[in-house]
């Protein structure tokens, strides 16, 4: 199973959802590789912030040829995470490309739905090569009681290909703070809103059955 993390427009996550997607497969015994595709390289950088070994493998791996090099990288693992560059270029092609499912990262703003939108359209030009290419939205951030949080993800039906999925990640501190020590929301912070917040997202990326079947 390979899962890309992207969207267009920065800021919105991803680098968190996919940092904290990999530790839950991790925890649950998958073999996960979190692969950093964005320029930036939070991803590494997350890792490099570490006392300890990951949990996980985490390459760099910023390359319009991604989706060529991948498939041979994956034969070793159960999961791999594709933390994706920002704004539509050949890297976040290459990602989608390389990707079974993309999820893309949204905050309850008007911003994020009009940005979102030709991430949607790279993911339907890339399913003409790969027909079975699935997507989803991820509501991020949100903020609990606002009309906004509760109203956001019917602006979102105008993606019928791109549900959102049925979990919302709230905006809390705990996952700046677990970034900085270089740790996941799993590791400083298990039995939190915000760990059971991930593990759910993780059970409706890659259920438990399709991974014991894989």
């Amino acid at each position: 199973m390979i899962v890309g993390v992207l969207n267009q427009k920065g800021g919105v996550g991803k680098t968190t959802i996919a940092v904290n997607l990999a530790s839950c497969f991790a925890q649950a015994g998958c073999r996960v590789l979190l692969v950093d595709a964005d320029p930036q390289a939070s991803a590494l950088a997350w890792s490099s912030a570490r006392e300890a070994e990951p949990a996980f493998v985490v390459v760099g791996m910023a390359k319009p040829t991604l989706h060529r090099e991948i498939p041979a990288l994956a034969k070793n693992y159960d999961v791999v995470v594709i933390d994706g560059a920002p704004r539509v270029n050949e890297l976040a092609r290459a990602a989608i490309l390389a990707s079974d499912m993309v999820l893309i990262p949204v905050q309850p703003s008007p911003y994020d739905v009009w940005a979102a939108t030709e991430t949607v359209q790279l993911i339907r030009e890339a399913r003409i090569y790969r027909e079975n290419l699935r997507s989803a939205f991820v509501i991020n951030r949100k903020i609990t009681n606002t009309a906004i949080g509760r109203d956001f993800a019917s602006a979102l039906d105008q993606f019928p290909d791109t549900p959102a999925l049925d979990v919302a990640l709230i905006q809390r501190v705990i996952y700046a703070e677990s970034a900085a020590q270089g740790l996941s929301v799993l590791e400083s912070a298990p039995r939190s809103e915000a760990a059971r917040e991930m593990k759910r997202l993780a059970e409706l990326v890659f259920p438990r059955h399709e991974r014991q079947a894989a």
